[in-house]
């Protein structure tokens, strides 16, 4: 099986880019970051505070999360309620930027992680896909953009579901990349063997071309 490992700060463009280049190469696509938002809602849910090991850990016995593919289309579950948009809110975007910094939850994905990725071609993106979860993947790519851009991004995305505020978007993204970059388990880093893919000012025809030759360069 091929993997590809595409790893990146928060509105890097992972996700869009990712699925494009799966469906492109007609491999299974992953957002690993859908599984921690989908903990992070049942933990909202729950009442829980995502950023207590102490309130979360015993939780974990009760998540159940899982992914389907609908027509190469992913689809995240807990339970059997499919959340793949109950998790696309800021809310839970912050809490999962909490409990992902938890190592227990990070071991609790791990093996479904892998297990995807050892029965089917991925294309996989997160934040330690390369480093982690598939250090042995084909090709790595560490995907990125301009803070002020990658908030653009993000802005847009939530001025189409609502409104939203740019200062307070770019806000967050900052603070989600210190987060990410500082936590101690599992930090946001560019593996020393993935290829720094920048799609500051491109459009997203330009950004998956540009990932389609970098990963056909690395196969061939």
């Amino acid at each position: 099986m091929i993997s590809i490992a595409i790893d990146g700060p928060a509105g890097a463009g992972k996700s869009t880019i990712a699925r494009r280049v799966a469906q492109e190469l007609g491999y299974v696509y992953v957002d690993t970051g859908a599984l921690y938002r989908a903990i992070a809602l049942h933990m909202l849910r729950a009442g829980k505070n995502p950023a207590s090991p102490e309130e979360v850990i015993p939780q974990l016995e009760a998540v159940e999360v899982s992914l389907r593919y609908v027509e190469g289309e992913q689809q995240v579950l807990l339970g059997a309620e499919n959340v793949s948009e109950s998790i696309r809110t800021p809310e839970v975007a912050a809490a999962s930027s909490k409990v992902s910094a938890i190592p227990q939850v990070r071991e609790f994905l791990l093996s479904l992680q892998r297990d995807i990725a050892e029965q089917n071609d991925v294309v996989m993106d997160g934040r330690d896909i390369g480093t982690v979860v598939l250090p042995r993947a084909q090709v790595k790519i560490f995907l990125t953009a301009s803070l002020e851009e990658r908030a653009r991004r993000r802005w847009k995305e939530l001025l189409e579901k609502g409104s939203a505020d740019f200062d307070t978007v770019l806000a967050d993204v900052k603070k989600r990349d210190e987060q990410d970059s500082t936590r101690a388990i599992a930090p946001l880093v560019q593996a020393p063997d993935a290829v720094l893919v920048d799609t500051t000012g491109n459009t997203l025809e330009q950004s998956v071309n540009r990932m389609l030759t970098v990963i056909r360069e690395r196969l061939s």
